[in-house]
Parts: structure tokens; C-alpha cells; sequence
């Protein structure tokens, strides 16, 4: 068997979706599982369309995931360029090729022509397609002369490539995930393979791309299985062996119907782009998955799950582990719900999983975004801390900041509820006794108990003022723990603070 080569081909029309990435995913999975190689190429035919800096994001979306190409744009390859605007002469290579079979011809329509087909038909109450049952009537290679042709390209009359798609034909296609199915080519129109400026449209570029790269499996999102008769007819219209075929499941809203979008995204407040973007040009922008604080780790392993199962149902997987396991037979036909809870608990449980210390470079840009000095020791062991109850780094800081911070003030229903006539009295013998102690967390922790039980005060007559002190409301990891990362400075300090408010 030749080496498996496999393609994400996106158009840098607009921002990559999630839908985009999880098909680069795919094609990634499968490929290293297969020790193939997998490609990036960009697909710039249309240049009306084309979006300022969206191809960049497209290569920093992809370093963001891991999903490192083996070819590109940026990296060369065998097969390059790897970028379509660049491949002009290797398309008009084939396109002369195609006019040479039955398989294309010239159409000199005007667009004021084909509207008044279109308006004629509607007004009969039909869909305009040209197809084979009007093809040799209208004003094309077909019903003219080869002469009357060559005059009009002599005459530069503006005119497209279209395919000619065979009549009365049962197409049988092959789809990976999908299985076999039937399409009666007297249903198919006839496709503009080239424009009239002379530029191939995505079809025939795409199929002259793949079969020029030596794809061997097109993995790409089910919105293109209409597509695949005609491409299959482009194969054959070349001589050439198609790729094997998989069409991937749609990404479907939260509620389950229809495919899932911006809008959505915008409307409810979670991302559908790996990365933040804005465009200039529109005066919009949207909110990205990794400016939101997820985990590379923790979207990738969202997004696999998303249409796929793994054998065992394991919902936690490595990049390497997903790998090893990923097979096109289990990925699921029907449209896979995005859960927005859902990938809060995945962003949860990486959090949880990964070493506290490779959480700091997140957690030093927001400590010094807040204009704190950061240590890194400190950082690492309120990290360990507080990271069970947060689903985003950025959140442990929300929570944690009294470790930075003295309170100014206190909660007042707290205050209210637990401070009484002898709690000022009792912080300062608290605060006595804690001068003269060794200020680790042991220390402190025997300290308090002895303390507790010697006063016959009982721990919450103890504890509740002192959490108000050292943390402004009731709430924290344990007081020894918090008192031994503050210092023995900082927490007396904090508890002569409350004790001057009461």
C-alpha cells in the first residue's frame, strides 16, 4: 500500500471555525496513526473573497492545537506550492488536458443570458439547472461551430470552462463513514470548472491538487458530499484512481438543530473560533477559545469527541492517545451537539491534571497584568491550591487574590453574623500566641487547636474571625495553609487590621 497523505485544505476567506480544526484534527489523527504524512494547503482561489491576515491565523490556530503539518505553505514539501494562487500554470497544464476529452466544452453565456433562462423558467414555475436536457441549445462549444469557437476566443468574447456531466449514468460513490450510495447523473447540472478569468474554480483545482499532492484520503466536512459525484466524474474524466472519501459529521447547536455558527457563539457568550480574531473591514469581532483560557490540550480533546468515539468510551485522551486509538469507522454519521458545559469540564479537568508549575506562565501574565510582584514558589503552591475549584487558569486569581491583596473591607453579612462583643478580644490573644510560633503550616495548625481547646472557645468562636481577617469573607483553603503563604508579617498584620475595625 503507498503512503497515506491526507490534506486540510481551508479557503482564507473568512476565520477557521471549530468545525475547520476538528477536520484538521481528523486528518491529522488519521494520518499519524497510518505513519502518513499530513498536509496543509490553502485554497485562494477566490480573491473577491479573501480576508486580510486569515491565512496567519489559519497557521496559528493549527501551532496552537499541535497539529503541526508535515507540507504547507510555510514549510515546503515535494509537491509545492502549497498555496492555489501560486499553482496557476500547473491548472493550465490540466485544463488544456480536459478540453481535449468529452468531458468539458466552452460556454460563451452571458450573465444576462442565463438570467433570463432563470426568470423564464421561474415564471413556468421550474428551477433553471444548465444540464444535459438544454446544454446543446444554448450558446457554448456544443451547439456551435468549431470555427464559430475559435472566432469568439479570437474576439476575446468572455467565457467559462464547464463540465459535462455524462447522461443517464448510476454513479455508485464510496464514503468511509457513510457506506455506498447511488446517484443518478441525469440529476447533476454542469459545472463551471473555470472561470472567465481564467482561474479554476475550487473543484477543479481542488481535485487537480489532490491527485498532483498523491492524496490518498479526502477527509472533509459533510457539507461537500454533494460535491462528490462531480468530483468522482472529474477523476474519470482525467484517467486518474480517486482518493478514498470520508465526510465528516456536522458540528450542530447546543439545542441540536442545525449546524452550529458565529451567531450562536455570539448570542449565548462561548467561542466557536480556536482564537480570537476581529476584522477590521466588517467592525466585528469574536471571542476565541484560547484568549478565554482554555487549555490547547483540554480544546483538542473536546473537539475529538465531537463525532468520535474511542473503543472504551475514555473521555480524557492525550494527542498521542488519540492517535493510537482513532479510527474513521467510529466516527458517527449523524451531527455531533456542542455542549458548551461540556467543555468547561474538559478545560476543569486538564486543569486538574496538568503539574501545577506548567500552569505559571498563564498565571505570571495575569499576576503581573495585575501589577503584582510574582514569585514563582508562592505562585506554584496557591496554583496546587485553588486549581480543583476553577475551570480557567485566569480564575484562580478571582478567587485567590487575597493571597496578593489585604482586604479594605469585610463581607458584611459575614461581619454581621460572626463577629460579636469578644471577638476583638480573642483575635488579639490569637495574634499573641502567634507571634512567638514557627510559621509553618503544622506550626500554625497545632498552635490554633491548642488554643481552641485551652480557651474551651470552640473552633468556629475561633476560626470564623480569623478566616475574616486574613481573607475579607469566609471562604479559602485552610487558615494554616493561607497564614503560612502569607508570612507571619502579612497575617498579624491583617488580623491588627480587623481587630482595629471592631
Amino acid at each position: 500500500m503507498s503512503e497515506i497523505r491526507v490534506r486540510f485544505a481551508p479557503s482564507p476567506t473568512g476565520y477557521l471555525h471549530i468545525g475547520g480544526v476538528r477536520t484538521a484534527l481528523y486528518n491529522y489523527l488519521f494520518a499519524k496513526k497510518n505513519n502518513g504524512k499530513f498536509l496543509l494547503r490553502i485554497e485562494d482561489t477566490d480573491q473577491n473573497r479573501f480576508v486580510e491576515g486569515a491565512e496567519e491565523y489559519i497557521y496559528e490556530a493549527l501551532r496552537w492545537c499541535g497539529l503541526e503539518p508535515d507540507e504547507s505553505p510555510e514549510k515546503g514539501g515535494p509537491f509545492a506550492p502549497y498555496r492555489q494562487s501560486e499553482r496557476r500554470n500547473i491548472y493550465d497544464k490540466y485544463i488544456a488536458e480536459i478540453l481535449t476529452t468529452d468531458y468539458a466544452y466552452v460556454a460563451f453565456d452571458t450573465p444576462e443570458e442565463l438570467e433570463k433562462l432563470r426568470a423564464d423558467y421561474e415564471s413556468e414555475g421550474k428551477v433553471f439547472s444548465y444540464n444535459h436536457e438544454i446544454r446543446n441549445s444554448l450558446n457554448n462549444s456544443l451547439s456551435l461551430s468549431p470555427e464559430e469557437v475559435k472566432q469568439k476566443i479570437a474576439d476575446k468574447v468572455p467565457y467559462v470552462i464547464r463540465f459535462k456531466t455524462p447522461s443517464h449514468r448510476t454513479l455508485v460513490l464510496s464514503d468511509l463513514i457513510r457506506g455506498n450510495f447511488i446517484i443518478d447523473t441525469s440529476t447533476l447540472d454542469d459545472k463551471v470548472l473555470v472561470k472567465t478569468d481564467g482561474m479554476p474554480t475550487y473543484h477543479f483545482a481542488n481535485i487537480v491538487d489532490d491527485h498532483t499532492m498523491e492524496i490518498t484520503h479526502v477527509i472533509r466536512g459533510e457539507e461537500w458530499l454533494p460535491s462528490l459525484a462531480l468530483h468522482v466524474l472529474l477523476y474519470e474524466a482525467f484517467g486518474w484512481q480517486a482518493p478514498e472519501f470520508a465526510h465528516l459529521p456536522l458540528i450542530l447547536k447546543p439545542e441540536g438543530k442545525g449546524k452550529l455558527s458565529k451567531r450562536d457563539g455570539d448570542k449565548s457568550g462561548f467561542p466557536v473560533f480556536p482564537l480570537a480574531w476581529k476584522n477590521e473591514k466588517e467592525g466585528t469581532s469574536s471571542i476565541g477559545y484560547r484568549e478565554e483560557g482554555y487549555l490547547p490540550q483540554a480544546f483538542v480533546n473536546m473537539l475529538a469527541l465531537l463525532g468520535w468515539s474511542p473503543s472504551d468510551d475514555k473521555e480524557i485522551l492525550s494527542l498521542d492517545e488519540m492517535i493510537k486509538e482513532f479510527d474513521l469507522g467510529k466516527v458517527h454519521k449523524s451531527g455531533a451537539r456542542f455542549n458548551p458545559e461540556k467543555a468547561l469540564w474538559f478545560n476543569h479537568e486538564y486543569i486538574l491534571k496538568t503539574d501545577s508549575s506548567e500552569l505559571l506562565p498563564s498565571f505570571r501574565q495575569i499576576i503581573e497584568k495585575k501589577g503584582m510582584e510574582f514569585d514563582e514558589q508562592k505562585s506554584v503552591r496557591i496554583i496546587g491550591l485553588l486549581k480543583e475549584r476553577v475551570n480557567f487558569v485566569k480564575e484562580i486569581w478571582e478567587i485567590g487574590s487575597f493571597f496578593w491583596i489585604a482586604p479594605s473591607s469585610y463581607n458584611e453579612k459575614n461581619y454581621k453574623k460572626i463577629i460579636k462583643e469578644d471577638s476583638r478580644d480573642i483575635l488579639s490573644q490569637l495574634r499573641s500566641g502567634l507571634q512567638l510560633v514557627e510559621f509553618t503550616e503544622k506550626s500554625i495548625h497545632d498552635y490554633i487547636h491548642e488554643f481552641v481547646e485551652k480557651s474551651g472557645l470552640g473552633f468556629g468562636k475561633v476560626m470564623q474571625p480569623l478566616r475574616l481577617a486574613l481573607v475579607g469573607e469566609l471562604k479559602g483553603p485552610d487558615i494554616p495553609v493561607i497564614m503560612e503563604i502569607l508570612g507571619k508579617e502579612e497575617s498579624l498584620q491583617r488580623i491588627r487590621n480587623l481587630e482595629s475595625e471592631i
